[in-house]
């Protein structure tokens, strides 16, 4: 009777070891490169396995896009255990590791969202979602604290912990600096044991460090309220495209389980640049002798051309780098600056016409000697080259009947292209872009009637957060918002302008007409007073008909409306325009007798259009020509 007792003990208990061991060889897998794991990845979006190199690229290209890789089957994990734990070491570069309780992504924005979050999930606790982010763009937004960093988000693209990207080195006993743009492979491990999240960084062939660069206490139980984890990866681009790979993948429960990569099997990293062929030391001193006695024979000729034909360079074409065509090219592109070549005439000078070889049709502005705003003249004349818009100005098939006149599906479009270009302005690049000067006039189409943001004399360069002084009020009345006068120019007062761009294009209207009755003079306020009617058909452009999306036009109206709030902090961001004309997000709750909506000041505007003055010089009336120019043009995506 013992014996048998014994026995059945000895029966169990080999049993639960056997579970015990089987479990844990299903949690743990190894990838030296993964040209065998296609059927045990789930990849979406941009995401693929390049063979036979065995290469897991997330992105290519392109821009706007996101991949995923994950890990098909979920690790499922006993929230009352309460030494859960787990370790992964992975080899690549310009990614984000996720553990999250679903591989669906679809409703992920790629840019700053990393493919993971959109304006409404991220915060979110619904999300569950914990991730390591290798992030290359300081975001202002989401308070990062360098564009080379490392952080841990939950839920959120706001890191709860971050640091500069450096790894601790064995050998020389402190921490030194990693480059996470360099394109080289990066090491990074990820532990979670006694509800401590370390995460540790190393070059492609240095031993992991012994000091990790992140550790905090995390208890993932109260992120996840699911049993089930995904375990994988997810990198975007925005409007700058980059290749991001995964080069080997290695996972388990235990830390010590976790088995070493073998990084001389693992899959190189493509490099499009071609390999230098060796030159010998007697060439390379041959020639630079000979570039010597080059130099020395035309310096003369060097100081003489510089001195005459030295140009003002702008503070931020040492960033961006010039674009510059000499003043001779231009001359013969233009005929001599011929008047039959002239397209128009502005506040700020005239526009012509031109050829230029391997280039075709540009315009070229030519800046009045006189003129004291926008950007400095070079050498007492200031020329300014940009792509030559066939179709014109908007402002033309709006209020000089143009034809054809613009359908509604033309005019959505063209809103969106704008509200594209303006996000970008505002946060696409390193520093703020304020245009100044948005009205109908300085939108341009192109072959194809896309929209064009153009007529950049008045934009500025300007630090996140900071704005223009009071002093700096300039645009063209109508367009300004109230506090330009007293708070100086900032992103809201570009979205102030868009705004009233809007309710123009939707209406074919200015923002004042002085011609018509006095309750349909001030535009902003004859909307709102439609809308009180219930009647916003009235308000749109008779000459569509019927031939326009009632949808669409009141969203458009009444989004118009929002961005005209005189109350500044009312009025939404760029980002959030984008996001509600392209139907993303509803648009918030709100009536036209909401505080500061459908206020025009019309005394102002009256004033200033009665008397003929205006805080900066308008255009004149188009030429006979039938095109038109646009200045600097800067176009994010087709906005559609």
């Amino acid at each position: 009777m013992v014996a048998q007792e014994l026995h059945l003990i000895l029966l169990i208990f080999f049993n639960h070891l056997n579970c015990l061991l089987s479990q844990q060889e299903e949690a743990s897998f190894i990838y030296d490169g993964f040209g065998q794991a296609q059927a045990d990845l789930h990849l979406d979006g941009a995401a693929k396995i390049i063979f036979p190199s065995g290469l897991l690229q997330l992105t290519n290209a392109s821009t706007q896009q996101m991949g995923h890789a994950f890990f098909k089957q979920p690790f499922e994990f006993d929230p009352s255990v309460k030494k859960l734990s787990f370790s992964t070491h992975f080899v690549g570069h310009g990614i984000a590791f996720v553990v999250s309780s679903s591989i669906d992504f679809t409703q992920a924005d790629p840019t700053q969202y990393l493919g993971l979050f959109n304006i409404s999930t991220n915060g979110s606790p619904s999300s569950q979602l914990l991730a390591i982010e290798l992030d290359t763009v300081q975001s202002a937004e989401f308070d990062d604290i360098d564009k080379n960093h490392v952080g841990i988000n939950i839920n959120s693209l706001k890191s709860v912990e971050s640091a500069s990207a450096s790894y601790f080195s064995n050998t020389k006993g402190k921490n030194q600096s990693i480059k996470l743009l360099s394109g080289d492979p990066l090491q990074v491990w990820v532990d979670y044991e006694d509800a401590i999240l370390s995460v540790t960084l190393a070059p492609l062939r240095i031993q992991k460090p012994k000091h990790p660069l992140l550790s905090r206490p995390i208890n993932l139980t109260d992120i996840f309220s699911d049993q089930k984890w995904f375990f994988g990866f997810s990198a975007a681009t925005g409007s700058l495209v980059s290749y991001q790979y995964i080069l080997g993948w290695s996972f388990s429960r235990s830390r010590v389980l976790l088995q070493r990569l073998d990084l001389s099997k693992l899959p190189q990293i493509p490099h499009p640049r071609a390999k230098k062929e060796q030159t010998s030391p007697l060439l390379i001193a041959l020639l630079v002798l000979l570039a010597l006695i080059t130099l020395v024979a035309l310096v003369g000729v060097y100081l003489y051309r510089r001195n005459k034909y030295a140009e003002f360079r702008e503070a931020w074409e040492k960033e961006y780098g010039p674009h510059r065509f000499s003043y001779k090219s231009l001359y013969k592109a233009t005929k001599g600056f011929d008047k039959d070549g002239r397209l128009g005439k502005g506040g700020f000078g005239e526009v012509y016409r031109g050829n230029l070889p391997r280039i075709g049709d540009i315009a070229v502005k030519r800046v009045c000697h006189d003129a004291n705003q926008g950007l400095k003249q070079r050498k007492g004349e200031l020329l300014l080259v940009s792509e030559y818009m066939c179709n014109g100005s908007v402002d033309r098939y709006l209020f000089h009947r143009e034809k054809p006149f613009l359908s509604w599906s033309q005019r959505f479009a063209i809103l969106k292209d704008i509200a594209s270009a303006l996000n970008y302005l505002h946060t696409g690049a390193s520093q703020v872009v304020l245009h100044r000067d948005i009205k109908a006039s300085n939108v341009m189409l192109d072959s194809d009637f896309n929209g064009r943001l153009g007529d950049f004399g008045m934009a500025r360069f300007e630090d996140y957060g900071d704005s223009l002084p009071g002093t700096a009020a300039v645009g063209t009345m109508g367009y300004m918002a109230p506090e330009l006068t007293t708070m100086g120019a900032s992103t809201r007062t570009d979205i102030y302008a868009f705004g009233t761009f809007m309710l123009e294009v939707i209406c074919g209207r200015r923002p004042l007409d002085l011609k018509i009755a006095d309750e349909k003079r001030h535009l902003i306020k004859w909307i709102c007073d439609c809308w009180r009617r219930d009647s916003l058909a009235d308000a749109i452009d008779t000459r569509m008909g019927l031939e326009y999306s009632e949808e669409e036009t009141e969203m458009a109206l009444k989004l118009g409306l929002l961005c005209t709030n005189i109350v500044v902090e009312s009025r939404p961001t760029m980002e959030q325009v984008v996001q509600y004309i392209n139907k993303n997000l509803p648009l918030p709750i709100f009536s036209p007798d909401s505080p500061g909506i459908g206020v025009s000041t019309p005394v102002l505007l009256e004033t200033a259009f009665t008397s003929r003055c205006s805080l900066a010089p308008s255009a004149s009336p188009p030429s006979p020509h039938n095109s038109m120019f646009v200045t600097h043009t800067i176009t994010y995506g087709d906005g559609r």
